[in-house]
């Protein structure tokens, strides 16, 4: 993926109605009509969020007589998961190295304070456990 094609579709993504339209496309294709339903906002600026989707090849739309049905195109989100890869993998390897990290100071931590405690004397003059 380009920089200039992930930087429209994360700009598409950007937006909260355009979420709120790919998440309903999620559950099967649908019409501008439906698509418009729970936004309060006119057909013609449903259009308008629709484009910006179809630019940025995250839905496409056909035309079967009058009814002009959308559907996710699964192409555009496979290339923001595969550009995501990258990164899911930096972030689990990098946290994996901490918590061993981690892990290890603790232990540390652990073996040093058994040390400390098993030589000191309590009041009663015997050694601690």
């Amino acid at each position: 993926m380009n920089e200039s094609s992930l930087d429209t579709t994360f700009a598409a993504l950007a937006d909260p109605t355009r979420r709120a339209i790919l998440a309903k496309l999620a559950l099967g294709e649908a019409s501008v009509t439906h698509l418009a339903e729970p936004f309060a906002m006119s057909l013609p600026a449903i259009s308008r969020h629709l484009k910006v989707l179809e630019h940025a090849g995250l839905i496409s739309r056909g035309r079967e007589a009058q009814w002009r049905p959308c559907r996710i195109d699964p192409r555009g989100l496979k290339e923001i998961a595969e550009w995501m890869e990258d990164y899911r993998r930096f972030w689990s390897e990098s946290l994996d190295r901490m918590q061993a990290y981690v892990e290890q100071m603790h232990a540390e931590a652990q073996r040093s304070t058994g040390r400390k405690t098993a030589g000191k004397k309590g009041k009663d003059g015997r050694r601690k456990r």
